[in-house]
């Protein structure tokens, strides 16, 4: 597919910079990268403005954005936060990830974009899995959060367009996603390593599934243009899962820091979280989510092609311009 014409949305975001250099990199695509506000400094693919996903933008035109293009990988969204405060957080997560995701899909149709990818999230699954019984791309879906259940249903919208206008749709599912820069939960851990506190998590035995940024991104360069990514949903993970003390322990060889472990047992964490209030972030420290990428592997033939050690790694690389 060479001289294949590329528009990426979120262009601004962890992901979106990261899929924009790499096309970018290849030197065989010719990208485009929409942004909400336009960005300063030099970039050295095509920016466009891009309407609002939600709200009036849901009904924008995206004709400037999406002329000239063969396929949009669609990383923009309202994106998962801990504490919304919204009165009714799924109406407005439904507003941007379902609303303007289908307005953007159904205009691309309109204009012959032959293939949509829609980065989605591993929370269409679920939350969490049971020892042995990893999560897999053809699972029945059961989001239980507004941001779940909302890429969930644009999912289906997605799929019922490509049958209708036969624009080709690939859908993919990230699991927490680690690399030079992330925020949330993942920055949280790694400064508490970096400034050695000692961490009550060394007893901690469960099973979670991440994916570094150059594994997702590979992911998603492959679906660009394998014939059997069409009309289909794959799971992104690295392939190895890790406990919440390996992974801290790795994070700390990772930055050349000693981890500082304290074996607190699960069951005694779990009270105190209760106590705090803290439920959530307790099952995502403490419990399990394991995914199986079996589907990935053995449709695309694909690998990640970096181990994890490696990916955080580059987690910490410094940068010249840093």
């Amino acid at each position: 597919m060479t001289g294949i014409k590329v528009l990426v949305t979120g262009a601004s975001g962890f992901v979106g910079q990261a899929i924009l250099c790499r096309l970018f990199t290849d030197k065989k695509y010719g990208v485009k990268g929409a942004y909400r506000s336009m960005p300063g400094g030099e970039i050295p693919w095509a920016v466009c403005q891009a309407p609002e996903l939600g709200s009036l933008g849901s009904l924008g035109s995206w004709g400037e954005a999406l002329a000239g293009s063969d396929l949009v990988i669609h990383a923009a969204a309202k994106v998962h936060v801990m504490s919304d405060k919204a009165l009714d957080p799924l109406a407005e997560y439904r507003e941007v990830n379902v609303e303007g995701t289908l307005s953007l899909a159904t205009q691309a149709a309109n204009l012959g974009v032959k293939r949509f990818i829609f980065i989605s999230s591993i929370k269409v699954n679920g939350e969490t899995t049971n020892p042995g019984q990893p999560f897999t791309a053809d699972d029945t879906p059961a989001p239980l959060d507004p941001y779940g259940i909302s890429k969930l249903e644009a999912e289906e919208r997605l799929m019922a367009l490509s049958k209708s206008t036969g624009m080709q749709v690939v859908i993919i599912r990230p699991v927490l996603v680690y690399g030079k820069r992330v925020k949330g939960n993942f920055a949280s851990l790694t400064r508490m390593v970096a400034k050695g506190l000692p961490l009550p998590f060394g007893a901690i035995h469960n099973k979670r599934s991440l994916v570094a940024l150059d594994n997702l991104v590979d992911l998603i360069v492959t679906c660009m243009d394998h014939p059997s990514a069409a009309n289909r949903v794959f799971l992104a993970a690295d392939g190895e899962s890790l406990s919440t003390s390996d992974l801290l322990r790795r994070v700390a060889a990772a930055m050349g820091k000693p981890s500082r472990l304290l074996p607190v047992p699960a069951g005694l964490l779990q009270l105190g979280a209760a106590i705090l209030g803290k439920k959530s972030m307790a099952q995502r420290l403490l419990g399990s989510l394991e995914v199986d990428i079996a589907k990935s592997r053995e449709v695309l033939g694909w690998v990640p092609p970096v181990p994890v050690d490696e990916g955080l790694r580059r987690c910490f690389e410094i940068d010249r311009d840093d």
